[in-house]
């Protein structure tokens, strides 16, 4: 049993103003909504910028392009860029994740001596699929397993980097338990042994505190799905500065020219600049709904946000323990994401039961159940959550 304590009362309205925000987001009128962690509500303003689109596309036509879409994985990206800390022009837009990490990769040769890539236990499987691709092309993939399926032992990670090693990719966020992972300590030894990072931010952007300058990776990649609020198909990817004269994507594009409306035959001849790491047309719509997202999260701001979530999920599993319910996400809430996992028999049906009572959360395999408040929740709705929850386990 956890020595959590739960706070006397909840919070109400008038004692917790990011309650305002509610109104901005239509489907929390007739559901308990916990699942930003896999596709954050849509916000008013999504349908306006939609809206924006369609009418730019049918009075401007071919023109709008020159008009501001063809800048957009730049312009879009600096609004990710000032929630992770990214300086302008250092986040480039694309459609997902997979996209990212598939031109991060491109990027080196496997063939030669330094051809290890090291990948954490409890990365995204969609990740490991990139990863374990490249043994084709001869790289040796190893993964670090979690010895308890919910956290990484630190340790293991660093002691997997050596100087055969070419790229370390770490889940800073666990998408199974929440686990938030020691960026900083496993860039360090990446870089102290001549090798690359990539971080994946899915599951911290927007719910933890990031500056992706200070913890030195050298590539960030995530998506607008979840805490960002900003809809499917609007993935992002950020690059360290001085690596632009360095890399040389293979997996590239016409947008990825230096000159792209040349239409020159042949090899490429990359952007000088933070463009060569785009590929193909952008987009667009994409981009249009996911900035409205962006723009809510930086008017809070996130020490606001992660304030209120450390406090609700803390909340959450004090509740779980009242209720005898399996806790399956880190209890420190300085090393956990903004998710907490409850781990029930019957998980995939309690969730559908959830699910008809207009409680949404979702269920993964060898994890559980995943609750996710996020800064437009009210306290009533985590105690609603974990009430009906443990009725259903118990009927």
């Amino acid at each position: 049993m956890s020595t959590s304590v739960l706070p006397p009362v909840a919070l109400n309205a008038a004692e917790d103003p990011l309650l305002a925000w509610r109104k901005e987001f239509p489907i929390l009128e007739h559901t308990t909504y916990m699942i930003s962690h896999s596709l954050g509500p849509m916000p008013l303003r999504a349908q306006t910028a939609l809206k924006e689109f369609t009418d730019t596309w049918a009075t401007r036509g071919i023109r709008a392009w020159e008009e501001g879409w063809w800048s957009m994985p730049i312009t879009c990206g600096n609004l990710i860029g000032s929630v992770i800390g990214a300086p302008e022009g250092r986040v480039v837009m694309h459609q997902n994740v997979s996209i990212c990490q598939t031109i991060v990769t491109s990027c080196f040769d496997w063939s030669g001596p330094r051809n290890k890539l090291v990948t954490d236990g409890l990365n995204f499987p969609s990740n490991d699929y990139i990863y374990h691709g490249l043994a084709r092309l001869g790289a040796e993939v190893v993964s670090v397993a979690s010895v308890d399926g919910m956290t990484m032992p630190l340790e293991a990670v660093l002691a997997a980097i050596d100087e055969s090693t070419q790229l370390v990719s770490i889940s800073h966020v666990a998408f199974r338990s929440s686990y938030l992972q020691d960026l900083a300590a496993i860039t360090e030894k990446a870089h102290a042994v001549g090798a690359y990072i990539v971080a994946d931010l899915y599951q911290s952007t927007a719910i933890v505190p990031l500056d992706v300058v200070a913890l030195g990776v050298d590539f960030a990649v995530g998506g607008s799905v979840k805490w960002l609020l900003g809809g499917p198909g609007a993935g992002y990817l950020y690059v360290r500065e001085d690596l632009d004269a360095k890399l040389q994507p293979a997996a590239t594009g016409w947008a990825a020219h230096a000159h792209p409306f040349e239409f020159t035959d042949g090899p490429i001849e990359y952007a000088p600049d933070i463009r060569r790491f785009l590929n193909g047309t952008p987009n667009v719509p994409a981009m249009y709904s996911a900035r409205s997202g962006y723009e809510i999260v930086n008017e809070i701001g996130i020490p606001a946000i992660r304030a209120k979530s450390q406090r609700q999920t803390q909340r959450l599993i004090a509740l779980a323990d009242v209720a005898g319910l399996k806790v399956r996400s880190p209890r420190d809430p300085e090393m956990r994401g903004g998710t907490v996992i409850l781990d029930v028999p019957n998980g995939r049906e309690v969730t559908a039961e959830l699910g008809r009572r207009q409680i949404l959360v979702d269920y993964r395999p060898g994890a559980g159940i995943r609750i996710a408040p996020h800064f437009y929740t009210s306290d009533d709705e985590i105690a609603h959550t974990i009430c009906e929850l443990a009725s259903i386990v118990r009927s």
